[in-house]
């Protein structure tokens, strides 16, 4: 059999976890961009969203020797990231969750264009942009980052369950209330 020319993320995983370097990069140019928007529409603030992202990796390296293939590791990768999000939010007891109005956090400049060459389009597209940020930062925060795992990792209702703790049947109604409430805010945008 032909060695497999991609490896999946959990062979890099343990190949790192064996010693080998340059199996963390590859892992880390898959994920970081994933994983870096995650946390900053999270915490809403571009600092804390850096020295969170940091944490997430320097988490990861530090367990490297125990790691051991128990789920897909985004899962994994996006535990790390939920647990240490967790702690922040108990630092900070109660402290306002992502808003892209905060001054220092996430900017709606920051959202690529549309690509599109008519400026009645584009202003269109920009403002439904603007909406849906609104309407996401508006979401209670179990909702929001479901919808963020979702969206940001493309994961599946058994991994948004595992690595946010939760049941099944939880993980899909946070995502399922998520997703109705901004299609009834995108509907009713005025």
């Amino acid at each position: 059999m032909p060695p497999n020319p991609t490896p999946t993320d959990e062979d890099l995983m343990e190949r790192y976890r064996d010693g080998d370097a340059g199996a963390f990069d590859v892992l880390y140019g898959r994920h970081k961009g994933g994983v870096f928007r995650y946390l900053a529409r999270q915490c809403g603030q571009r600092a804390t969203a850096e020295e969170l992202f940091q944490d997430v990796w320097m988490n990861l390296i530090r367990a490297r020797t125990s790691y051991t293939v128990t789920a897909k590791f985004t899962t994994y990768l996006y535990r790390v990231a939920h647990n240490r999000l967790i702690d922040l939010y108990r630092s900070q007891a109660g402290a306002a969750l992502a808003s892209f109005d905060d001054e220092g956090g996430p900017q709606l400049d920051d959202v690529p264009a549309a690509r599109v060459d008519d400026p009645a389009v584009s202003a269109d597209v920009r403002q439904q942009a603007r909406r849906l940020l609104q309407l996401i930062d508006g979401l209670p925060a179990a909702q929001r980052e479901a919808f963020l795992l979702q969206q940001e990792s493309d994961m599946s209702i058994e991994d948004i369950a595992l690595a946010t703790g939760v049941s099944r049947e939880t993980a899909k109604s946070r995502l399922r209330y998520a997703v109705a409430k901004l299609r009834e805010g995108l509907q009713h945008q005025s």
